[in-house]
């Protein structure tokens, strides 16, 4: 899922999503209840109508906001006091005015408020950062079905940082209140790459296998690979658009650095083996060419290229996952990923 962060993803309209195979986006329940407001998104039809977005939409709840705005916050048990980081006015997020706010942007799916754990951190307070996650997850759960509304699909999100026997606890208590789907959160937060990867391991297995499972804040190719090995259904991450302001784009053969020199004077596309736009229509050399010149459309067509890449990679690994073939298509991807520059 690109992340669409203010209801839109940086630089694209929704249509080109939709051209590029975008079939699912990720919205900010934070964001959007600061500016324009969720009555107002609602007084105008709900998100989707009000992006003009034709295809799934997910919001999150806040919780990685209020986790982001450590220096600006106050968490107790009722839910999380805060300053908006526009004009510093005073706000509070509980777990039922997430949901109700998530209702009134209308989104497909919707998640529970949890406390996003930092790290480092020890092994006490990620104790008591999860189990209040959990009670929020309760309390979401009983908002969601006071206000019940049959297309929004409410997602529970699993704590615990890196500490297995807190993961198995959260996996198990989130996993009894019966959710239609269930994330893994608390990752992708500062912790070394082999620490992310033992909390999935130990997380996903838990999940129900019959309900999608979604990793949050995870986007490098070789980690979503040894994340859907581990039954992992669902991704979101600003790498692919952030990566691509910086000039940084990626090929079947690796991540490649448009500001480098050697492509002031190369006249191939990005990738020959991709059929997006930009490598059908631009060379290398237009793409640092605008880069160096600071014009957005590097910007605008760098992000176009990366999206449609990381769409077209997942579609791949669903052609590979229906013919049985995906531990090959994983280990011939791998091989032929080797660092460019």
């Amino acid at each position: 899922m690109p992340v669409g962060t203010a209801g839109a993803v940086k630089g694209l309209t929704p249509a080109q999503l939709a051209d590029a195979g975008c079939q699912m986006l990720l919205a900010n329940t934070y964001h959007l209840s600061l500016r324009p407001g969720a009555e107002a998104v609602a007084r105008l039809g709900g998100l989707h109508r009000f992006m003009n977005w034709p295809g799934a939409l997910l919001t999150d709840s806040g919780g990685y906001q209020v986790f982001s705005l450590a220096d600006l916050r106050r968490i107790d048990d009722d839910g999380a006091e805060f300053r908006s980081h526009l004009d510093g006015t005073l706000m509070r997020l509980t777990p039922e005015s997430a949901i109700d706010i998530q209702n009134r942007l209308g989104a497909d799916v919707i998640m529970c408020f949890d406390e996003c754990t930092r790290y480092p951190v020890s092994r006490d307070e990620a104790a008591a950062s999860m189990r209040m996650t959990l009670e929020w997850a309760a309390r979401c759960k009983r908002r969601w079905e006071e206000r019940m509304r049959p297309e929004h699909a409410l997602f529970g999100i699993v704590q615990g940082s890196v500490f297995e026997d807190l993961r198995r606890e959260s996996a198990e208590a989130t996993t009894a209140l019966d959710f239609p789907g269930y994330a893994i959160g608390g990752v992708s937060v500062g912790e070394d790459k082999p620490l992310m990867q033992q909390a999935v391991s130990w997380t996903a297995p838990l999940l129900p296998e019959d309900r999608p499972r979604y990793l949050m804040g995870v986007g490098p190719p070789e980690d979503m690979l040894d994340a859907i090995e581990q039954g992992i259904d669902l991704f979101d991450c600003v790498m692919p658009t952030r990566n691509a302001r910086n000039g940084c784009l990626f090929t079947w053969n690796g991540k490649l650095n448009i500001r480098n020199a050697r492509h002031v004077r190369d006249f191939g596309p990005v990738d020959l083996a991709c059929g997006c736009p930009v490598c059908r229509t631009y060379s290398r050399a237009y793409l640092s060419h605008l880069y160096r010149a600071g014009e957005i459309a590097a910007l605008r067509l760098n992000t176009l290229h990366n999206l449609a890449f990381m769409l077209h990679f997942m579609t791949r690994v669903r052609q590979a996952i229906r013919a049985g073939r995906f531990r090959e298509f994983k280990r011939t991807f791998l091989r032929a990923y080797s660092a460019q520059s």
